[in-house]
């Protein structure tokens, strides 16, 4: 991925915007990653997809309802804060 530092960004934010038509370009502050930017494009996509895998889980989550799969929720958030689900 091309990175730029914040100021080659601010200094050449056109040719930034034609370049992530075709890749992600990361930018730099200090020399540390602060932001990725993205064409609308591959947000779209990535948007798209997040709402896929909700809804795949919202119905895996209704499938297990149906059968009977459930777990008492006191219990559930102890194991959680107990750190067994890490």
């Amino acid at each position: 991925m091309l990175a730029l530092s914040a100021n080659d960004a601010k200094t050449q934010f056109g040719d930034m915007l034609m370049k992530v038509q075709r890749a992600p370009v990361q930018i730099n502050k200090n020399g540390k990653p602060v932001a990725v930017v993205i064409s609308v494009d591959e947000y779209q996509s990535m948007e798209a997809l997040k709402l896929q895998l909700l809804k795949s889980r919202a119905v895996k989550a209704l499938e297990d309802i149906n059968n009977g799969n459930t777990v008492d929720g006191e219990q559930f958030f102890n194991e959680l804060g107990s750190g067994q689900y890490d």
